[in-house]
């Protein structure tokens, strides 16, 4: 049996769960199948240590060294990857991805993946809390809000536990399905999901509401934050009067619809004012402020600061 190789790219901050659930169904499958079908290695840059963003120190077997095509490479991420994204990182991964390996992005590592170039073109994910800046700032990928996606040779997951998802999907790839339903079992992982799943909790799951017509106006509110749909409209898409959508907040919600909305559209603004270099001016459009001054006002009514203030006391950006 030829063995198949990955090699970790642990990056500073990276998310621990991610990682060691990926490196975890690697280490089960030799036990499921009864030999080294997988080995591994973990890299980064200085090849000395790198910190996951609970603190712990991992020693590394290497630095950023040469790869062979048959490897795997997987990206691991997590807080503040753009700082983590560095000149020499990203130049790296253009030369191997050259050689058309395997190369996947973990955690929030979708981002390093698509500053590099290597998922234009393609369909990717990352964690939902990340979702907003990425579709701003990469226009040459489809983002999709799958638990992970494979595009040819490229991988990606939203992080945490979608990490097991990936891999099980390749060991089945590798070794038939029923390998990876006893590597599943071992981890006491009951529900194996697929590139089909999305990431997020149903809207009433998340809200704690299961009313059929509430959760409809709240999903058409979340994928219409850039132009806003006014509370008469949702209301009669959903074969209602706007009072009795009012009525339908107050009574589950406690808040109106417009206030509803307005704390979606500061919320993805609170996003992108951590998560990018995108000016003001450019996340009030993005959240559907028409002028600055008012997303301002609303800003510092909700949040209790400005989101000059917001962008200028980020020292480290917020993700996962």
């Amino acid at each position: 049996m030829t063995k198949r190789r990955f090699v970790f790219v642990l990056l500073d901050n990276f998310t621990l769960l991610s990682f060691a659930s990926a490196l975890e169904c690697l280490r089960i499958a030799n036990r499921m199948i009864g030999q080294q079908a997988y080995e591994w290695k973990l890299i980064g840059e200085g090849g000395e240590t790198a910190s996951c963003s609970a603190g712990t120190e991992f020693k590394l077997d290497d630095d950023l060294i040469e790869l062979s095509r048959d490897d795997t490479v997987l990206v691991c991420g997590g807080i503040n990857v753009q700082k983590a994204t560095t000149k020499r990182m990203l130049s790296w991964l253009r030369r191997e991805a050259r050689k058309g390996l395997r190369l996947g992005g973990l955690c929030t590592a979708a981002y390093t993946l698509a500053r590099a170039g290597l998922l234009d073109g393609k369909r990717a994910t990352i964690h939902w809390e990340n979702q907003d800046s990425f579709a701003e700032e990469f226009d040459e990928v489809t983002l999709t809000k799958s638990v992970f996606v494979i595009d040819g040779n490229r991988m990606t997951t939203a992080g945490g536990t979608s990490s097991i998802d990936l891999m099980l999907k390749l060991v089945a790839d590798d070794h038939g399905e029923e390998i990876a339903n006893l590597v599943a079992d071992q981890q006491i992982y009951s529900s194996i999901r697929t590139d089909q799943d999305t990431q997020r909790l149903s809207v009433p799951t998340r809200i704690g509401v299961r009313h059929p017509k509430l959760s409809q106006v709240i999903q058409k509110m979340e994928q219409n934050i850039e132009e806003p749909i006014s509370p008469s409209i949702l209301a009669k898409e959903v074969g209602m009067s706007t009072r009795q959508l009012e009525r339908l907040f107050r009574r589950y919600l406690n808040r109106s619809p417009k206030r509803y909305y307005m704390e979606l559209r500061l919320q993805k603004a609170r996003n992108l004012l951590m998560q990018t270099d995108m000016s003001v001016i450019n996340v009030a459009l993005a959240c559907g402020f028409a002028s600055p001054s008012h997303f301002s006002k609303c800003y510092r009514a909700h949040y209790n600061t400005t989101p000059y203030r917001e962008r200028g006391s980020q020292g480290a950006r917020l993700s996962i």
